[in-house]
Parts: C-alpha cells; sequence; structure tokens
C-alpha cells in the first residue's frame, strides 16, 4: 500500500507543480506588465482599458495550471473517491503536468515583457493597440500547446487506469 501512496503523492507534486508555477510566471508576467502600463495611465487615463487588456493576457497561464491540477485531481479521485496508483502511474502524471509547469511559467514571464513592450506602443500610438496585443498573445499559443499536451498525456494515462 506504500508504493500506491508514494504513486498518488507523485501525482498531486505534478498536479501542484502545475498550479504554482503556472501562477508564478502569470505573477511575474501581470505584475511587468502592471508596472509599465501604471506609467502610462498617470500620463493618459484614456488609455487604461488598452492597457488593461495587455495585462491580463500574460494571466492565462496561472489559469491554465489550475485546470491541469483541477483534471489531476479529478482524475485520480482526490475530491471523492481517491484511486490508488502505483509508482509508474504517478509518475506518468508527474510528467503529465510537467508540459504544463514548465511551459506555463516561461511563456507567461515572455508574454508579460511582449506586452510590456505592447504599453510602449499604446503609449505613443494608441491606434496602434491591436498590434500590440497580437504580439503578446503569439506568446500564447505556446501556453495553449503546453496545456492541450498535458490534458492529452492525463486522459490517456485515465482511460488506461479504468
Amino acid at each position: 500500500m506504500e508504493n500506491m501512496t508514494f504513486g498518488v503523492m507523485l501525482a498531486i507534486l505534478g498536479g501542484v507543480l502545475a498550479a504554482a508555477m503556472g501562477g508564478a510566471g502569470s505573477a511575474i508576467g501581470v505584475g511587468r506588465v502592471g508596472r509599465a502600463a501604471a506609467g502610462v495611465v498617470t500620463e493618459d487615463p484614456s488609455k487604461f482599458g488598452k492597457v488593461l487588456i495587455l495585462q491580463i493576457l500574460p494571466g492565462t497561464q496561472g489559469l491554465y495550471g489550475f485546470l491541469v491540477a483541477f483534471l489531476l485531481m479529478n482524475n485520480i479521485g482526490l475530491m471523492g473517491n481517491l484511486k490508488a496508483l502505483s509508482t509508474s502511474q504517478g509518475l506518468m502524471y508527474f510528467a503529465a503536468c510537467l508540459p504544463m509547469a514548465i511551459g506555463g511559467f516561461v511563456s507567461a514571464i515572455h508574454q508579460g515583457n511582449a506586452a510590456v513592450a505592447g504599453v510602449s506602443i499604446v503609449a505613443k500610438r494608441p491606434e496602434e493597440s491591436g498590434k500590440a496585443i497580437i504580439f503578446a498573445a503569439m506568446v500564447e499559443t505556446y501556453a495553449v500547446i503546453a496545456l492541450l499536451i498535458s490534458i492529452l498525456a492525463m486522459m490517456n494515462i485515465t482511460n488506461q487506469i479504468k
């Protein structure tokens, strides 16, 4: 039974990493954009809406990490009837969470950097805010890919355990 407990612990650790690293990356990215946006709004309060959109963008990775952790908890029955997982099954769940953990952390920081540059665009040429949003949104592609890989991997593990 100890081996089954270790498998559950490994799986939960993967979910925790996905949520924590996605959230940490988002906090860094959103914080950077917020500092830049505050400077722009100080000079021209009418640009608040445009810079707010840019600030929101790097926050999605935290949500994606939370989603992966929630799906993991649901898949292993942590919110109801906890499944016994072998060490290898726990490692598979742990590994399935890593794309979102690492991809979410890194992409949120870089998306924040792109959004900070977008805030500079809005400061000088507010009519070009759509382009600024596109530059930052391009980084989101890699967060979405990480999310999909984590979900698909977890679904495959879950189907094998049933």
